[in-house]
């Protein structure tokens, strides 16, 4: 068995990838470079094509494929709308959607398109919900850390990866911005890749580079980002988290929030709190008032020491513009965000997550309300194990 960087190869002799390697300068454009060159970070001898969004679809789209989307606030609405079109127009058939979380409008899901697309919810959004519930669109329970693997295991085997990333720089790095969860397994096994590139995107660090030379079509879109959050909590949301804050948070502390008004409040509350620190699958606006308060440091943290971890995120422009080109911030893949184990060697760790339905027993659930799907298990059992460790 042979190894190059993390790509397993079985029985390929020394020979052999003296073949392939001039297979490959021979076809340097072929998507098979890539597959030998897993690491996105790596410049390759190639340039995407910029088209509209539409031109990319009719160029790639079939029947029978499988395409990933990227998911929360990177969500590439022009894209999707596109990629709708297009399979309309093209009388395709049986197209799977995978995708974690999308924002705005799923026109994919719509009745009229049931024969063409399916939808393939990792963590469900309120854009898929009918859909879910009529048996139109299918939900994957999975816990966040674990999506990587079906990526890498072969699982689910995209055909056409949909990403949203900020434009290249001067050594043609682009961003994955707000969203990097399970977007780079995803995106090493994709035999395509098309990017809406968005001025709008924060340009974000850490496992979020990637190097423009492995996108095959480029689409210029800059469509504002989708944004939430910033209501005010109600008096007994601002209760809650007062209660949490005071007497379950210790300074010190690192901290994971959940998405929701009450981890919101939770936040509010720390603004009395030393040393805090953020190791968390996502973040939201609630996070700049205690940095610049100096109540958040990362400085009891035995890993990211003075870094905010996080891997996706929700939120305004406030927070967009807060973490662009940012490296106090560093946004890393899900499965090691969300690793159990690593989240158990955290200072203090408490998780602050809320909940959708409890029983009079205490028991209590977030993914879903009676036999209706809600959302998903997401990143809470992930964090609450870890910090129970």
């Amino acid at each position: 068995m042979s190894v190059i960087g993390k790509f397993v190869a079985p029985n390929v002799s020394v020979r052999n990838f003296a073949k392939i390697g001039a297979a490959l300068q021979a076809s340097k454009s072929n998507r098979n470079y890539f597959t030998y060159t897993q690491e996105l970070s790596q410049p390759l001898d190639r340039k995407p094509e910029f088209l509209t969004a539409k031109q990319a679809f009719e160029k790639c789209l079939k029947s029978g494929q499988t395409v990933y989307a990227q998911g929360a606030a990177a969500t590439p609405v022009p894209l999707l709308d596109a990629m709708t079109e297009v399979g309309k127009d093209g009388n395709l058939r049986d197209i799977k959607v995978v995708h974690m979380h999308t924002e705005r409008d799923a026109k994919y899901v719509a009745p009229e398109y049931k024969d063409i697309f399916r939808s393939v919810s990792l963590f469900m959004a309120a854009n898929v919900r009918k859909s879910v519930a009529e048996g139109r669109s299918d939900a994957i329970p999975i816990f966040l850390q674990d999506i990587p693997k079906l990526f890498h295991r072969k699982i689910i085997k995209p055909d056409i990866a949909l990403i949203q990333v900020s434009p290249p720089d001067q050594h043609g790095y682009c961003s994955l911005g707000t969203s990097v969860d399970c977007v780079r397994a995803a995106l090493v096994n994709s035999q395509v890749i098309i990017a809406q590139v968005n001025i709008n995107m924060p340009r974000t660090f850490g496992d979020a580079i990637i190097h423009v030379s492995h996108v095959d079509y480029a689409v210029e879109d800059n469509t504002p980002l989708p944004e939430h959050g910033g209501k005010p909590a109600s008096p007994e949301e601002t209760k809650i988290g007062q209660l949490i804050g005071e007497n379950l948070v210790v300074d010190g502390a690192t901290l994971q929030m959940g998405i929701g008004s009450i981890p919101d409040a939770v936040l509010s509350a720390l603004k009395n709190h030393k040393d805090l620190g953020i190791h968390s699958e996502m973040f939201s606006v609630g996070v700049i008032d205690l940095v610049k308060r100096g109540c958040v440091t990362n400085n009891r943290k035995k890993f990211h020491k003075g870094r905010i971890v996080g891997s996706f995120l929700v939120g305004n422009r406030d927070l967009y513009d807060f973490v662009d080109n940012n490296p106090f911030i560093e946004m890393l893949e899900i499965d090691y965000v969300n690793n159990t184990h690593v989240v158990s060697l955290l200072p203090d760790m408490t998780a602050i997550n809320s909940c959708i339905e409890v029983d009079l027993t205490g028991q209590i659930c977030a993914d879903s309300i009676g036999t209706r799907m809600f959302s998903g298990f997401g990143g809470q059992v992930d964090f609450i194990r870890g910090a129970a460790e």
